[in-house]
């Protein structure tokens, strides 16, 4: 009892000291701006609610980095269809492929392809669902598909301004038809926002290239053969594959959609192959 009582009334408070003293100087050693910096990134991070200095959501950020991390998919009206090609990425030889689609018909008017984290995207593609048959049990008709790109970037936007969230990370692409019965192309982002496109391309880590591609190649009144040729080389330039890793999604007046079958496909890569190589040997034979 007298060693234990010295230990705690002599030893104790002299230990927690020196250990005090100890982390004091590990303290000055680092660098005050980096301790500042590291604090600062670390607090705007986790919260979703709160603006960096700098004026970022850092959460929004990661949710679209979550977007340039998954596949490819490419959006293109024509005069009168709008074509949406997808990259499929490989599976596992014992996975069945038609559990994973990355085209799926939201109502009998709209059709959806995404870009990012397949579990969030059935979630918002559930939402949205509901939300257009709660439509037509209201109003009786279809909802438009500015209405449901409108929808789903309200939810997604909903998942960036209150705590206990987090937002979802997909990009969408939302072809269709309007009342006038012209083709539409909508993008929604994890931001919240959507916009009207004539062409598009979201995932993957080569969209901007791909933007600069259909940027020049896209024009107004496309035919349908046009269109989708046009979305079959734009992913030719990040699959490897060819036919055998996309998907390519055809939806014609009223919202039908088609999904084409891989041997078509395959023909016009083939055609596409083709013409790059002739176009390879006029040129090596111009030089010589």
């Amino acid at each position: 009892c007298a060693a234990f009582a010295y230990f705690l009334f002599f030893i104790g408070p002299k230990a927690k000291a020196e250990s005090r003293q100890k982390q004091r100087k590990q303290q000055q050693q680092i660098p005050h701006h980096y301790l500042s910096n590291n604090l600062q990134t670390m607090s705007y991070d986790r919260a979703i609610t709160v603006f960096s200095p700098d004026g970022h959501l850092f959460q929004v950020e990661y949710a679209m980095e979550a977007v340039r991390r998954g596949s490819t998919a490419v959006g293109v009206r024509g005069k009168d269809c709008v074509v949406l090609a997808v990259e499929r990425r490989a599976l596992a030889k014992l996975q069945d492929p038609r559990t994973i689609r990355k085209i799926v018909s939201v109502d009998e008017r709209s059709v959806l392809a995404f870009a990012g984290l397949t579990a969030d995207a059935r979630v918002l593609i559930n939402k949205t669902r509901t939300e257009a048959q709660s439509y037509r049990l209201t109003c009786e008709d279809a909802p438009s598909v500015e209405y449901l790109a409108r929808y789903i970037a309200r939810t997604q936007q909903r998942y960036t301004q209150r705590g206990g969230v987090r937002p979802f990370g997909i990009a969408t692409l939302l072809a269709g038809f309007s009342d006038e019965g012209k083709p539409v192309l909508y993008q929604t982002d994890p931001a919240g926002t959507h916009s009207e496109w004539k062409s598009q391309v979201i995932g993957g880590r080569n969209a901007k290239t791909l933007r600069e591609f259909l940027e020049k190649n896209w024009e107004e009144g496309l035919e349908e053969e046009k269109a989708v040729r046009i979305g079959v080389q734009a992913l030719l330039e990040v699959v490897d594959s060819g036919a055998k890793n996309m998907e390519i999604c055809v939806v014609r007046l009223g919202g039908a959609k088609s999904i084409m079958e891989e041997k078509d496909v395959d023909a016009i890569v083939k055609e596409i192959e083709a013409e790059a190589e002739e176009g390879k040997t006029k040129t090596s034979s111009a030089d010589e």
